[in-house]
């Protein structure tokens, strides 16, 4: 009864596990695709929108240059454009010194405001197109604003802009968002790329930035451009089901999510009502069940008995009694096998005895596998590589040896070779039972009887001494042995992979380009030593002040250079500027002599007609030049 009992449970946790598990796939593959398809049309909206209010800026700034108007009669044209009030909160004309010479509606103290300090004045004077700012708290209005911008032109030259303000708080941008409903839980947010909140159903949370990489790594990798779902976390804590989109012309991020409780609380109302239907059920009928399985199995509780005799040697054959024909012939094919096995098992320990002896004088690690990928033998030289016995364990226990970076590599490696019969043939870590890495390689092969897989004989070989020589090779060939800094073929490598991606997604890069002032006299008064010395500081103080994500080489002599992915002009400029002070404070002591070095350094950025990295470096170059022309020890940005 108790058993019976047990196996009604066992059948009703594997159901539910089962409905668990495919009611839980089954709602994260809807889910996801809701979340994706909801932040895709906000994505698309706001594109639309963004695009809308630019294209009218620009028909506007297209109707000003045509009329040639005057400084006074800006403001008059501004207010015959007044219906695109619906769109803006504000509108304003600034000059080429980033001036403002008109707004409407007219807010004492905006017209003479100067705008030529801000990101976006300077964004437009050096890529020229339409742009949407970074948030920002308005110095006239003391509002949250975001600017839309569209450069004013004049015989071709830049002539300064027209932008029409958006209120962060109480725009009409955001409003589909407010009145978006999501479930009890589920919301939409917008983050600006650089990592500020624009929209958040919580008020609180906007113009703040974005949570660290640690709490929501997904939004971090939205801010550099991915598109997708996943669940993560959330700000205030718990697990969502999170989407992701960007909206290219404004350079913003959608996120829509919803919290995974939400989610699958449906699932879990099920789950409970099967699992209490089911044990009704099987308390209705288990005394049913009891009486008819044990009148069933009496014949085979003997028949189970005299097997067990059998294979603890207390008796040769099966002699049963009993009137089912089925019972009676199973017997008699277990007696005729168990005959049939006794005598293959003899000549089967032979030929095992004969294989054990070669596979253990082998110098070089093998092993044999069954047909489910479990280790069934492992000869000497193999024990004493890995430090491991594997034999009548799992697959799963070699596997999880296996370094966790390569892991999934292998396996999928690993489990097409069982599939398919291909021979297995991989390098990667494993780590040593003292926890020491290696790194070895495995070749595998099928082994077939009349054409029926049995396993598979695999040998492996510890190439960890000639790994790290030839990694070792390949870190010399793209580093400078004295700063531990990129070379120039490094240099060159990343600079191009930077310029292919910037031809593909448009992702803004820098370059910063510098040598070092007055370097002369360290080397000549100081000698050599003390030079080397000197760029080592300047490499450890470069290593810190610039990103993670940056690149920094030295090219040769006192020359360095640090590319800056996903990085906008004002960006770099600020961060060369931290360079340059802190380089400042760097010196070398010789003979009671302190010796100091400055930096001149030259600033650009991708163009579009950008073809060649020489381009790119050629206007660095001149720039950092204009620099050293200037009185050296300043930074020079390229505007062209």
């Amino acid at each position: 009864m108790f058993g019976l009992a047990i196996t009604w449970v066992v059948v009703a946790l594997l159901l539910l596990g089962a409905a668990g598990l495919i009611g839980r796939s089954l709602i994260s593959e809807v889910n996801f695709t809701h979340l994706s398809y909801e932040s895709r049309v906000i994505a698309e909206e706001l594109s639309i929108q963004v695009e809308q209010r630019l294209g009218a800026l620009q028909r506007l700034e297209t109707m000003l240059g045509e009329e040639n108007l005057g400084e006074q009669n800006l403001g008059e044209e501004l207010r015959h454009n007044a219906a695109l009030l619906e769109w803006f909160e504000g509108l304003v004309v600034a000059d080429a010194e980033g001036m403002v010479q008109a707004d409407w509606p007219e807010v004492p103290g905006r017209v003479g405001l100067a705008t030529a300090d801000t990101e976006y004045f300077r964004f437009l004077r050096a890529v020229r197109r339409p742009y949407v700012s970074e948030p920002f708290t308005g110095r006239v209005s003391g509002k949250p604003l975001v600017l839309f911008t569209v450069p004013r032109w004049r015989d071709g030259e830049f002539n300064g802009f027209v932008g029409g303000f958006i209120d962060i708080r109480s725009g009409e941008l955001f409003e589909p968002l407010r009145r978006l409903r999501l479930g009890e839980g589920g919301f939409a947010a917008v983050t600006t790329a650089s990592g500020t909140i624009l929209y958040h159903p919580q008020a609180s949370q906007v113009l703040q930035p974005v949570p660290s990489l640690d709490a929501n790594p997904l939004l971090h990798r939205a801010l550099d451009g991915w598109e997708g779902v996943e669940v993560g976390s959330l700000i205030g804590g718990g697990e969502a089901y999170q989407s992701f989109h960007q909206s290219w012309p404004a350079d913003w991020v959608v996120v829509v999510a919803l919290p995974e409780e939400q989610v699958l609380e449906p699932m879990a109302l099920l789950i409970q009502w099967l699992w209490w239907g089911g044990a009704a059920f099987a308390l209705l009928t288990l005394p049913v069940m009891w009486g008819l399985v044990r009148r069933t199995l009496s014949p085979l509780h003997r028949l189970a008995r005299q097997i067990e005799e059998v294979g603890e040697g207390r008796r040769g054959r099966i002699v049963l009694a009993t009137r089912m024909h089925e019972l009676i012939n199973l017997a008699d094919t277990f007696n005729r096998v168990e005959a049939e096995r006794s005598e293959a098992h003899m000549r089967l320990s032979d030929r095992q005895a004969f294989l054990d002896a070669v596979l253990a004088s082998s110098p070089l690690g093998m092993f044999v596998t069954d047909t489910l990928g479990r280790i069934r033998y492992m000869n000497p030289a193999l024990k004493e590589l890995t430090g491991h016995v594997f034999t009548e364990l799992g697959e799963e226990a070699w596997l999880k040896q296996i370094h966790a970076e390569d892991r999934e590599s292998v396996i999928d490696l690993w489990r097409h070779s069982f599939t398919s019969g291909d021979d297995f043939r991989q390098q990667f870590r494993f780590i040593h039972a003292t926890g020491e890495t290696l790194w070895l390689e495995v070749h595998a092969s099928q082994v077939s009887i009349e054409g029926r897989n049995i396993g598979f004989v695999g040998t492996v070989k510890d190439i960890t001494e000639r790994y790290h020589e030839d990694a070792l090779r390949r870190w010399e060939a793209e580093h400078d042995p004295l700063t531990g800094l990129l070379n120039r073929r490094g240099f060159e490598r990343r600079l191009e992979e930077a310029m292919a991606e910037w031809r593909k997604t448009g992702t803004p890069s820098a370059l910063i380009l510098f040598d070092l002032d007055h370097f002369k006299p360290v080397n000549d008064e100081g000698g050599h030593a003390l030079g080397d010395e000197m760029l080592r500081r300047i490499a450890q103080v470069l290593a810190r002040e610039v990103r993670r994500s940056d690149y920094v080489a030295r090219q040769g002599g006192d020359e360095f250079a640090v590319l800056l992915p996903s990085c906008t002009l004002a960006q770099a400029e600020r961060i060369a500027d931290t360079v340059r002070c802190s380089v400042r404070e760097v010196y070398v002591v010789c003979e009671g002599r302190e010796f100091r070095v400055s930096l001149s350094v030259g600033v650009t950025a991708f163009h579009d007609s950008d073809h060649s990295t020489a381009t790119l470096m050629a206007r660095a170059d001149a720039a950092s030049y204009r620099a050293k022309a200037a009185g050296r020890d300043c930074v020079m940005v390229d505007t062209d």
